[in-house]
């Protein structure tokens, strides 16, 4: 299963860093990720393997959402199953 992530907010060093190595942290595997930034708004989307999570994905989440709060960022962790359910047609 997969997860996608999300990061948007003001940009600084350090923010693919921060989130890669939580990933690391925490049993995902990154397989996709993309970035802009825009003018000053860092804006990323990551695509990572949930296979090897040694974490509930509930509490994965949260501590994104908690980091992503101490960054002054806003990120948010959704997981495939909803993301497809979304954008199906």
């Amino acid at each position: 299963m997969k997860t996608v992530i999300t990061v948007v907010g003001k940009d600084a060093v350090g923010i693919l860093a921060k989130v890669s190595a939580m990933c690391a942290e925490n049993g995902l595997n990154i397989i996709e990720v993309t970035q802009s930034v825009l003018q000053d708004m860092f804006c990323m989307i990551m695509l990572a393997e949930m296979d090897g999570m040694n974490v509930p994905f509930g509490t994965f989440a949260d501590k994104m959402e908690k980091t992503g709060k101490e960054m002054g960022m806003d990120i948010h962790v959704m997981h495939e199953d909803i993301f497809n359910a979304m954008h199906r047609v």
